[in-house]
């Protein structure tokens, strides 16, 4: 007579060693690798290094665009500009908007997420009670103006007519000024670009840093030196982003 009890015994034993077997076999998930949706990505070291560190830099430590980490633009830009060029790029730029709602594939938790890690790495006490000429400006700069300031501060550097000099590359280049809008430009002349060797707004002349209307004045010269492309949408733009609260 079959004994059922040992019977049920022997199966249950089978069945718990296969399933054992199954869940050890060779290329079996774990349990913890689980793909993540790309939408749900929110750590910030992931969306910076899969968003903007192949133009910012790693760490933010700056590339071919500005060191978004510098301690400058983190004290002249506050987290409503940052938000905004990251939700909606800046048009004519290499800067794309990154907002799902403007084209892009972030959601608005992950560009909080940017905003926020890129805001720890500013620096509070780096101006050294400092007031920095403002992030944008509602006046517009004099290019007849910014022909001399541009001489006091930047020719020195970047050659008397601009299109470069022993320490520095052009700033009138067509190419550059066609790619770059003018609040890029006013960031730019602002915070420099130490990572180069560009100072500063304090250190073109030493002793001497610049004022905040001649920085817009050097940012009119600029863009009158920008080719006349059909369309080109910089005209300005300083003055028009800060009167909509645009970066």
């Amino acid at each position: 007579m079959i004994n059922c009890t040992a019977t049920f015994s022997i199966l249950a034993i089978i069945a718990l060693v296969v399933c054992v077997a199954c869940n050890s076999s060779p290329g079996r998930p774990a349990a913890d690798s689980a793909a993540v949706r790309p939408d749900q990505i929110v750590d910030f070291a992931v969306l910076y290094g899969q968003n903007c560190a192949a133009c910012h830099g790693s760490n933010g430590k700056g590339a071919a665009a500005i060191a978004l980490g510098d301690p400058v633009f983190l004290a002249i830009a506050d987290d409503a500009a940052i938000r905004q060029t990251i939700t909606n790029g800046v048009p004519g730029t290499p800067m794309p908007a990154f907002a799902g709602s403007a084209g892009g594939m972030l959601t608005d938790k992950q560009i909080d997420a940017i905003v926020c890690g890129i805001r720890s790495w500013a620096k509070p006490d780096a101006l050294r009670n400092v007031t920095p000429p403002p992030y944008a400006t509602k006046v517009a700069g004099d290019p007849h103006l910014g022909a001399d300031v541009y001489a006091t501060y930047c020719s020195s550097c970047h050659g008397p007519d601009g299109h470069g000099g022993s320490k520095a590359s052009s700033i009138v280049d067509g190419s550059y000024l066609a790619l770059t809008s003018d609040q890029d430009l006013r960031t730019n002349v602002i915070v420099g670009r130490p990572e180069f060797g560009a100072p500063d707004w304090r250190g073109d002349v030493p002793g001497h840093p610049m004022y905040a209307q001649e920085i817009s004045d050097v940012v009119a010269w600029l863009a009158a030196q920008r080719p006349k492309v059909p369309d080109q949408p910089f005209a300005n733009t300083s003055v028009d982003h800060a009167e909509k609260g645009l970066p």
